[in-house]
């Protein structure tokens, strides 16, 4: 580092912020958000702190949808950072990272659903409505546990499919990543 800083500084005349400067393995180092993975052959990837800091801004919109028509917060609230987050990050040779963001964005969703019905019977008539049989609609309204629970639960993934939130146009970041290109793994 210190031969590199000299260089930099001494014979290219540039500044170096030592803060952010450093000498490592690629794929222990960031850069504009993406990182490189460790196989023989690197390839592009988003850097884990970039979904992070990418979640902690959904939650933020997640907080403003409760109280929302569900079609137009995916419309004008959601989509337009979904798509200008993934076109940035379309570069990347892994697809793992969008697969995990769309069920999380979905359970999300399902969360906010589960909180608008409010009322155990309200959340009964509206599985029932979303063709979940009674005896299972019942057991799943009346079950006692929280919205988060309640999202990733199987009773609301077969009341609400990924086809439900395509019908008022989210954007699925893997489908979006494929338009793109090959995608490797």
């Amino acid at each position: 580092m210190a031969s590199v800083t000299q260089f930099v500084e001494q014979r290219l005349k540039l500044k170096v912020n030592r803060d952010k400067s450093a000498v490592a393995r690629p794929w222990q180092r960031k850069f504009l958000g993406y990182t490189f993975s460790w196989h023989r052959k690197a390839r592009i990837r988003v850097a884990k702190a970039s979904i992070k800091r990418f979640k902690g801004n959904l939650k933020a919109l997640f907080r403003k949808g409760r109280g929302r028509n569900m079609g137009q917060f995916i419309e004008q609230d959601l989509n337009p950072v979904i798509r200008g987050w993934i076109n940035y990050f379309r570069l990347s040779e892994f697809r793992g990272f969008a697969e995990e963001l769309d069920q999380w964005l979905r359970r999300h969703l399902r969360c906010i659903l589960w909180r608008q019905w409010k009322h155990r019977w309200r959340r009964f008539q509206m599985l029932m409505k979303l063709g979940l049989p009674e005896e299972r609609a019942v057991r799943s309204a009346f079950n006692q546990r929280g919205p988060w629970f309640n999202a990733g639960a199987s009773h609301m993934n077969q009341a609400l499919p990924k086809r439900y939130f395509d019908q008022f146009g989210l954007i699925s970041m893997l489908q979006t990543l494929r338009r793109f290109g090959p995608v490797l793994t």
